[in-house]
Parts: structure tokens; C-alpha cells; sequence
């Protein structure tokens, strides 16, 4: 089993949409979505959700005001300002609080415990193209990458249990912790980028990374008749690091008309943009499959 990564170092660069068409194109394949801070594959495969899972991870203060004396000892430790006294009892704010459990150590009446957190959902799902694995994750919740990693993991577990021989994974934007999550392990990861300054810093970013994971990375410039000079720049930059162009994507109105619809850029239109990201996948199939 093969798995591809879809990232890019900014967001906006049209990575889902990219991927989502990948969906279309590829055969007998899982698709993830790891993007799970702001996942929205789904707005376009329009998965039909089998299984439901709460995402668990880390800990939140909860006070028992049955056992409080309202001494103060919790606001006056707390660096999060989470803690505060309101009337004649204690409150904990549950997003404030980043569980590091001082308050519970400190407190002398015992009337404080560090409570399992449900930081967000995690789904299995189907799509008109196949199965689908994606998350959400709650507002100013942590361990994104944990997420990631679930997501990552149930989709391997689905391609073996269907006898699946790729698994496509939407990454999300960035050089953090998430995006790591996304493409330790991956046969190959393609990143999207676009021809303005700030999407050519952000790739040289991102490509950094891959380099330092030692995995194996090509380039796909989308919209690069924007500015041809900077699409130019990246050229030269990819000749030089060695890294491989597979495609490049010109500028269409045809994408955002179909996200309108709900709709893949193939499935709404058979444009030349529609017809270079069907030539983008034929490189990549051709690269996964060696």
C-alpha cells in the first residue's frame, strides 16, 4: 500500500481542490483528510459519515465546589488566567485552561481534578468515490497532530481492510506539528504552491522539511500564469534543489464555479485546467507505483 501526501506551505494555494480531484481520478484508494484545524474535503466529496469517534486527548480542570473553601490558592497559580472567582464560587474556564494540572497540585482542600478532554470528532466515511477518514477539531483544542495521526491511521487500517492499495492524504498548510504528522511514512508528498512571494518563501519552507525527513517531494505550480516571472523563480529553485515539476495548473475561473456547486473541477467542466490536473495525476500515478 502507497500513500500520498498533498501539502503546500501557505494556505489558499488550491491544495484540496487539487486533491479532491485526485479522488476522481484514482482507483481503489482511502482518502484522508488531515487538514484537521480547518478540514473541508468533505465540502466537495460529500461523504455520507458511517462511524462517529470523540477524539480524546489531554486534560481539563474541574472543581468541586462542595469541597471548596474559596481560599484563592488556584486563581493566584494559575498562568492561563483561566481560574477567577465569581461570587461565591470558583470557575474554571474550560478554553483558557491548558491542563497543566498546577491548580490540582495545589489546592488543600482536594477540590480540583484534571478530567479527561474530548478535543474534538474524528469520522469514517463514504464518498461517492470511495471510503473517507477526516476529523474536526474543537475550538483552541491541542494535539493536532495526535488528531493527524488517528486520521492517518485509520485510513491505513480501512485501505488494508478493503484490500485498498492507496491511501491519499490532504495535508494541512505550514511547517508545524500537523503537517509533520502528514508526511513521516509517505511514499511521496506533492507540494502546491503558487507564483507570489510569500507561496515562494513558504515552499522553500516546507521543502526544507520534507528534506529533512528524507522524503521524497515534487513540486505542482498552480495558477502560474499569474506572474510568470515568479513562476520562473520556482523553476530555477526546484532545477536547482532537484526537485521535480509535475505539472503546472493555469488560472480558471472553472475551479471556484465548481467549489460553488459543491462540485470537483472535473466533474464540473473538461477545460484544459481540468485536463492539466488529469496530466499532474498521470505523473504522480506513474511516480507511486515504482
Amino acid at each position: 500500500m502507497k500513500q500520498l501526501t498533498i501539502i503546500s506551505g501557505k494556505g489558499g494555494t488550491g491544495k484540496t481542490v487539487i486533491t479532491a480531484s485526485f479522488a476522481v481520478l484514482a482507483k481503489k484508494k482511502v482518502m484522508a483528510d488531515c487538514d484537521v484545524d480547518a478540514a473541508d474535503l468533505f465540502l466537495l466529496l460529500h461523504p455520507k459519515i458511517k462511524q462517529r469517534h470523540d477524539f480524546i486527548a489531554g486534560k481539563k480542570a474541574k472543581i468541586d465546589m462542595g469541597k471548596c473553601t474559596l481560599c484563592g490558592r488556584c486563581i493566584e497559580v494559575c498562568r492561563f488566567s483561566a481560574v477567577s472567582e465569581k461570587g461565591d464560587e470558583i470557575v474554571i474556564d474550560p478554553i483558557s485552561c491548558e491542563g497543566c494540572g498546577v491548580c490540582s497540585q495545589v489546592c488543600p482542600d482536594e477540590a480540583i481534578q484534571m478530567q479527561e478532554n474530548t478535543s474534538g470528532e474524528w469520522y469514517i466515511s463514504e464518498s461517492r468515490y470511495g471510503p473517507m477518514v477526516f476529523a474536526k477539531l474543537g475550538i483552541a483544542e491541542e494535539n493536532s497532530g495526535k488528531l493527524v495521526s488517528l486520521v492517518r491511521e485509520n485510513a491505513r487500517l480501512l485501505a488494508e481492510e478493503n484490500k485498498l492499495d492507496l491511501v491519499i492524504i490532504d495535508g494541512p498548510p505550514g511547517i508545524g506539528c500537523p503537517v509533520i504528522a502528514s508526511i513521516t511514512g509517505t511514499d511521496l508528498v506533492m507540494v502546491v504552491t503558487e507564483p507570489t512571494l510569500s507561496a515562494i518563501s513558504d515552499l522553500k519552507r516546507v521543502l526544507d522539511l520534507t528534506s529533512h525527513f528524507k522524503i521524497k517531494s515534487v513540486v505542482c505550480i498552480n495558477k502560474y500564469d499569474i506572474n510568470l516571472e515568479n513562476t520562473k523563480k520556482i523553476i530555477r529553485f526546484c532545477k536547482i534543489k532537484g526537485i521535480e515539476i509535475v505539472g503546472k495548473i493555469s488560472f480558471s475561473h472553472d475551479f471556484t464555479k465548481a467549489m460553488v456547486e459543491g462540485k470537483t473541477v472535473l466533474e464540473y467542466t473538461n477545460s484544459d485546467s481540468a485536463k492539466e490536473v488529469e496530466k499532474i495525476w498521470g505523473n504522480i500515478f506513474a511516480r507511486i507505483r515504482k
